[in-house]
């Protein structure tokens, strides 16, 4: 039996008392609170004695004693009224009207009584009061004697005694009923609600570009860049009275990212839209190109088309060109991509160039850069992962940045081989649900080949009913840690299922652990994710 909180020394003793000496089959509920239409009321103990019968019984510590017709009590230097047994006369009726009333309840009435323990008064044998008979009354001289005085006491009536049975049911039916249990979903939108207001407090950066018209923006996984590229097209769209309205395009390489800023700028007015959103590719047919080479072939993509972009840009009249080009996860553009972002500039010497970066999330073997000097500023503050996620990761991520989330659960790690690790990452799957999260806050991520479900979808509904999945689906989305970058989801089960460490692992584990923002599971090899992440990542999961 747990023991239970008291506010006063008596109620400590008596309960320690009782339960100390009472049958092994007795129960014992304290502080039981109940709250009517007419007032509230605050029962002491209730005793519950299978085959005799239900004690209420209110405590009173310090002297306690009957004269002129009414109660007192004498504590802490001060004297004063009290209706002890009125008091446990009101908190009966009504504790026995809520049981009776509660559905589960089907047993009619039983006996109930009711007592004044006041153990460190005495009361002589022969006491008696018109509304206090003795055996009702307990004293310092009945502690000894208590559980058996109870007994007594509840046996005394007519009506039914209650069975073990009812005993159980009477304590489950006092415990309350389908009661809010911890609620893992509402602690995480109440993360996400703070991060919210941090990133929107964040955004007063963009106040200081205001003059600035070429800026590189720097900062890790959570650090609330995608939130800050969002606000920078639309503010740059929008217009102020110290700069006009803009031509702005909003460019990413991840389709999963390009599609969640298309979902989110089309609920924005119209005056306040970039002219153009999406991946470099649709850039290019945004240009008049319409043939496109194969999705293994590099050079096509790394050369020959940003070649063509750049001079169907030339032709392009001067309405449909860009003042300002907002590029998020620029650290995916490859060298050759930013000659025909310029050429499609207004004006290529003075146009807007915003980019937003982070080269640990490099995960593709090409290193481009922007052909002219850009304004660096750095976001130092992770705000939409919890702690733990934070830094679990932080090994990974930029040297100077710093946890600011909210605390959240441990990140687990679950140890399996790699060829184990898809099935095992669809059992966590199902643990999950035991726990209370819903299946739309659930991403399951491979580092190596994708996941059965993920091939699947991708062939039955294509690139854009895939990726509208992630956020109209009624299920656990299932991507690949390549196409996930400035996308998150409150639970990610990471999946390393690589049995050869590849090149740029690391930065691949680097962004599939960061697209957690409240629980983060890894499963796969201890060894390989050790390899991968070096011995601080090692640590923190405990790959040991």
């Amino acid at each position: 039996m747990t023991k239970p909180t008291f506010t006063t020394e008596s109620e400590r003793h008596v309960w320690q008392t009782l339960t100390d000496a009472m049958p092994p089959d007795w129960q014992v509920v304290a502080n039981v609170r109940l709250m009517t239409e007419r007032r509230d009321h605050e029962v002491d103990l209730v005793v519950l004695i299978p085959d005799a019968g239900i004690v209420v019984a209110e405590v009173k510590g310090g002297s306690v004693y009957y004269e002129d017709g009414g109660w007192w009590l004498t504590s802490g230097g001060q004297t004063r009224s009290i209706d002890p047994m009125g008091q446990v006369s009101d908190g009966l009726y009504e504790l026995r009207r809520y049981v009776e009333e509660d559905p589960r309840w089907s047993g009619g009435r039983v006996r109930w009584t009711k007592a004044l323990i006041a153990p460190y008064a005495d009361f002589a044998d022969d006491f008696a009061a018109p509304e206090s008979s003795r055996w009702a009354v307990h004293g310092r001289r009945d502690m000894d004697d208590l559980p058996a005085r109870l007994e007594a006491a509840a046996r005394k009536g007519d009506l039914a005694v209650p069975s073990a049975a009812q005993c159980d049911l009477l304590r489950e039916i006092l415990a309350g009923r389908s009661l809010p249990v911890r609620d893992v979903v509402a602690l995480a939108a109440e993360h996400e609600a703070r991060a919210e207001r941090l990133t929107a407090e964040q955004a007063t950066l963009l106040k200081v570009t205001r003059l600035l018209n070429r800026v590189e923006v720097r900062g890790g996984a959570g650090s609330g860049k995608t939130v800050l590229a969002l606000a920078q097209a639309r503010e740059l769209a929008r217009g102020s009275a110290e700069s006009p309205a803009q031509r702005v395009a909003l460019v990413c390489y991840s389709i999963g990212l390009a599609a969640h800023f298309k979902r989110l700028t089309e609920t924005w007015p119209r005056r306040q839209r970039p002219a153009f959103v999406g991946t470099f590719e649709e850039l290019g047919r945004y240009c008049g190109i319409e043939e496109f080479g194969a999705r293994d072939n590099p050079d096509f993509w790394e050369r020959e088309l940003p070649e063509q972009i750049a001079a169907k840009a030339a032709e392009l009249p001067d309405g449909k060109r860009f003042d300002s080009f907002v590029v998020d996860e620029a650290q995916d553009f490859a060298d050759l991509w930013w000659q025909p972002v310029v050429a499609l500039l207004r004006d290529p010497d003075q146009g807007g160039l915003y980019v937003y970066s982070d080269e640990n999330q490099r995960v593709f073997d090409r290193f481009g850069r922007p052909p002219m000097a850009l304004v660096p500023l750095v976001l130092d503050r992770n705000l939409r992962n919890t702690k733990q996620i934070a830094e679990a990761f932080r090994p990974l991520a930029p040297a100077r940045m710093y946890a600011g989330g909210d605390s959240g659960p441990d990140v687990e790690l679950v140890r399996c081989t790699s060829d184990e690790a898809i099935n095992a990452a669809d059992d966590v799957v199902d643990s999950l649900f035991e726990d209370g999260w819903e299946a739309t806050d659930i991403a399951l991520l491979t580092t190596g080949r994708r996941h059965p479900v993920q091939v699947e979808q991708q062939e039955s509904l294509g690139q854009e009913g895939y990726w509208r999945s992630f956020w109209d689906g009624d299920d656990v989305f299932y991507g690949h840690v390549l196409g996930c970058k400035g996308l998150e989801r409150r639970v990610v089960i990471l999946c390393v299922n690589e049995k050869v460490v590849q090149e740029r692992a690391r930065e691949r584990l680097y962004v599939g652990m960061s697209r957690a923002t409240e629980q983060l599971i890894v499963v796969g090899d201890p060894d390989v994710i050790a390899e991968i992440g070096g011995p601080g990542v090692a640590a923190r999961l405990g790959c040991g």
